[in-house]
């Protein structure tokens, strides 16, 4: 099904743009759902098409990333893909090696430890050239899909990339990455900025190969208090979302709807929901209507079930999705977890939840 390479000319018309409305704030029958890592090692099919594969030689396979795509679309009736790569991706694009270690996860061979690293990265990235895999791929899978659902790219943002380019993985402290904003504030912003440039070209490019939602993944939100977020995040996510907007309006590509996930960072809800993106992402640790009230009626919302709750036996399940949609309401609302699937999750509870988000939506859109 992803064998051949095609042109992102003539893609097939879209069946299923549920995902689409609701993130666009128009009126749906039943709530949209997508999980993040969907893609993932909870699938056997998933485990033995990566087996034998380097993570990294995966990313950069099309035909591999195409067939990871769809495999949850198979078994889930999900209302959106998204395409299979990393975050870290971008960092490569500068020049950065990394190597996925197993058990351990990516590690950077050389991560940036005095100002001076700033010049061994690339300061003008071509991102056809470099990223171009990426785009290969996306073009693959949105025909692939032949207009079953949506498909959406994305990419980390400035601070998270900045966090892993410093630490070199990993961290639970984040110590050494924000030490650089305390000691290095310039440089600092240095490096922020062209992240940010990188990342703008690589989701106009996203949308060029066929992309048509994208999402900023700011996992390292968290680990910022609201003054160093101010600073040194959100400055950059709204950047980015200007200068993604305006440069797929010169190029005359579709303006798709974006969705900011900064996981852990409800102390900037206000904010994050006045950064220009269509749609904001949550986390398990705030209250539905709390989100709510906190962003406002002009966005839509996207999230927030514990990953942890599919481990609850199906009817328990069931029940947490339909308080989780009482809380949101079914409108301007697209049902997700509120960070990614574990590699030890059933895929049956997986099926649960995207069948009680359809559901209760369509039950409660009646009543």
């Amino acid at each position: 099904i992803c064998s051949f390479v095609r042109s992102p000319k003539g893609f097939p018309k879209l069946k299923n743009d549920t995902f689409l409305r609701a993130a666009r704030g128009e009126e749906t029958e039943h709530t949209p759902v997508w999980c993040m890592r969907q893609a993932g090692r909870y699938l056997p099919e998933f485990r033995e098409t990566r087996a034998a594969q380097d993570f990294f030689a995966t990313c950069r396979s099309p035909k591999l990333c195409c067939e990871l795509t769809l495999q949850p679309l198979r078994r889930f009736p999900l209302d959106a893909a998204i395409i299979f790569s990393d975050i870290l991706v971008v960092p490569q694009a500068l020049g950065m090696e990394i190597v996925m270690v197993p058990g351990k996860g990516p590690v950077f061979t050389e991560p940036l430890k005095e100002v001076e690293d700033l010049l061994k990265l690339r300061q003008k990235v071509d991102v056809t050239a470099e990223l171009g895999y990426v785009f290969q791929a996306i073009t693959l899978t949105r025909h692939s899909l032949e207009g079953r659902v949506p498909l959406i790219g994305f990419s980390g943002a400035p601070w998270t990339l900045m966090s892993y380019m410093i630490e070199g993985g990993g961290s639970t402290t984040m110590a050494k990455a924000k030490s650089w904003l305390y000691r290095h504030p310039e440089a600092s912003h240095r490096l922020l900025r062209l992240l940010a440039d990188v990342v703008t070209d690589y989701l106009v490019g996203q949308v060029a190969a066929g992309a048509q939602a994208l999402q900023l993944f700011e996992s390292h939100a968290g680990h910022l208090g609201p003054e160093q977020f101010q600073d040194f995040a959100l400055p950059y996510i709204r950047d980015i979302a200007q200068a993604v907007k305006s440069k797929l309006k010169e190029e005359a590509l579709p303006l798709v709807p974006m969705i900011i996930f900064a996981k852990d960072a409800h102390y900037a809800l206000r904010d994050l929901a006045h950064a220009g993106y269509e749609v904001v992402g949550l986390d398990w640790t705030i209250q539905p209507q709390e989100a709510r009230a906190q962003t406002g009626k002009d966005v839509t919302l996207q999230g927030n079930l514990d990953p942890c709750a599919l481990y609850a036996p199906k009817e328990k399940i069931g029940e947490l999705v339909k308080k989780m949609l009482e809380g949101f309401g079914t409108q301007r609302y697209i049902a997700n977890l509120g960070h990614g699937l574990y590699p030890d999750m059933s895929p049956e509870h997986v099926g649960a939840f995207v069948e009680a988000v359809h559901a209760h939506s369509r039950h409660i859109n009646k009543h």
